[in-house]
This record gives structure tokens, sequence and C-alpha cells, in this order.
């Protein structure tokens, strides 16, 4: 069975994927500790609690694991640079790449979390496509667009294939007060998160680096998706302003998003 290794597996978003891939793929689950995790949620998987931003808790981590998906990292807007920030999000990732450059031919491909901060300075009323220059609202979103570059040096020196997913306003509830209306154009659904970690980790790749946006089929956009539905098939079926009540027909019941929506 083809294996996965997922870092900050007991984070949010890592335990919505867990329960969706266990089913299909050999996890084994890597963070800092799993207390507060459902044990069933665990319940076929290998989990090792491990600090990943010491460089020796690394060595040998990566044997016969087929893809890793990385979403460890400090996720905050209002980290500042220091030495939880630097280990988090600059030590660790290097770690991971650096780790895997020693296996030729061996983790087929890394799949990372980026984030919608590495473009969040740009006015809120314009659509951001994944090809313009980057421009970070905050200093979390320096530390993706650093990841951004990490795995793009990788790639094309070492060879190492990684897709980044700029991650937009993931929540398992949309009615949540902070999904506010700002907060609807970034929305991005579990379901179609998860379905996009799948296209990421059946795409054949034109080139060994790929970076695409990540957020549902809202009906009023943040991030352009356009390039993740042609590069790797991404096609999701979650509209926030729907889900949230904002489009009814008639009736009063939400409207349904047609085809070519």
């Amino acid at each position: 069975m083809t294996t996965i290794m997922i870092t900050g597996a007991s984070g949010n978003i890592g335990r919505v994927l867990v329960d969706y891939l266990k089913k299909s793929y050999e996890l084994t689950l890597v963070d800092v500790h799993f207390h507060d995790v459902e044990p069933a949620l665990l319940d076929g998987t290998i989990v090792k609690e491990l600090d990943l931003t010491v460089v020796g808790n690394w060595d040998g981590l990566l044997e016969g694991i087929d893809y890793v998906i990385h979403l460890a990292g400090n996720p905050s807007p209002d980290a500042v640079f220091d030495d939880a920030l630097i280990g988090l999000n600059y030590k660790m990732p290097y770690y991971l790449f650096k780790e895997s450059s020693k296996y030729e031919n061996f983790v087929k491909r890394i799949i990372f979390a980026s984030s919608i901060h590495a473009v969040s300075a740009y006015p809120k009323n314009v659509q951001v496509p994944v090809d313009v220059p980057v421009r970070p609202g905050d200093l979390y979103g320096v530390s993706k667009v650093y990841l951004e570059g990490l795995a793009s040096h990788f790639a094309f020196t070492e060879g190492q294939e990684s897709i980044g997913i700029r991650i937009g306003n993931f929540n398992e509830n949309i009615d949540d007060p902070i999904v506010d209306e700002a907060g609807l154009a970034e929305y991005l659904s579990p379901r179609d998160f998860c379905h996009l970690v799948d296209c990421a980790l059946k795409a054949k790749l034109v080139e060994p680096f790929l970076l695409v946006n990540g957020v549902s089929d809202n009906r009023f956009p943040r991030l352009d998706i356009s390039q993740a539905r042609t590069a790797i098939g991404y096609r999701p079926t979650d509209d926030a302003f729907v889900l949230k009540g904002f489009f009814k027909d008639d009736n009063g019941d939400p409207v349904e998003l047609s085809e070519e929506h």
C-alpha cells in the first residue's frame, strides 16, 4: 500500500485529512503530541511523537515513505520573528527537504501547506492568481513565501517533486463567526481540501514544482483557482456564499450552482 507521512497531523487540518486518507493509504502521523486526538482517529496508523525542529529527529524518518504532506508549522498571522517562528516555519521545512534529498527517487512528492497570507497584502477586492508577485501581509505570510521558494529550489536543483497549496480560510464550521463576508471569499471547505490533496497526490506534473491556490468554488473567490483546475484537475463542490445562505431560491432553499459555475 502507498505510504504517506503527515506532519502536523494532530492539528485541525491534519485531523480532517487523516480521517479522509487512512481508508486508502498507510499513514505515518508525526507531531509533538497527540494528547487531545481521539484514539479512534489514530487506529490503523503509525504515530510518532517527535519535535521536528530538532534536526536529529529526521534521521531515517522518511524511510519507506512514498509521499509527504507537510502541514506542521506556526499558523498564527500574529507570529513574530522569534525562535518559535524560525524553528517551526524555517528550520523544520528545510530539514524536511534536506532529508528527502538523501533518498534518490524515494520520496515521490512533497505536498506542503502554503497560505493565502503569502499574498494577503493585495487589496481585498482583488482576485489573486497564483502567478503574480508575492505580497505577504504579515511575517507568517513571509515564512510561507520562504517555504515556496525552498520547495522550488529543491525541485529544480535536486529533482524533488513538490506541490504547494496556498490554503485559504479553512474551517469545518461555516457558521463560525470568524467566517464573515470577507472570509467567505477565502473559504476552503474540508471536503474540497481533501479533494484538492487527492488531486495533488495523483497529478502528473510537467515540471517538478507546482503552486496552486486552495479555496472552494466560492461565488466571489479571493483566489483564482483556474490553475488548480487545469493543472491537477481540481473540481471543488462547495460555495461558501450558498452554504452561508446568501443565495436562496423562491422557496428559501439554497441555490444550487450550475456545472458551468
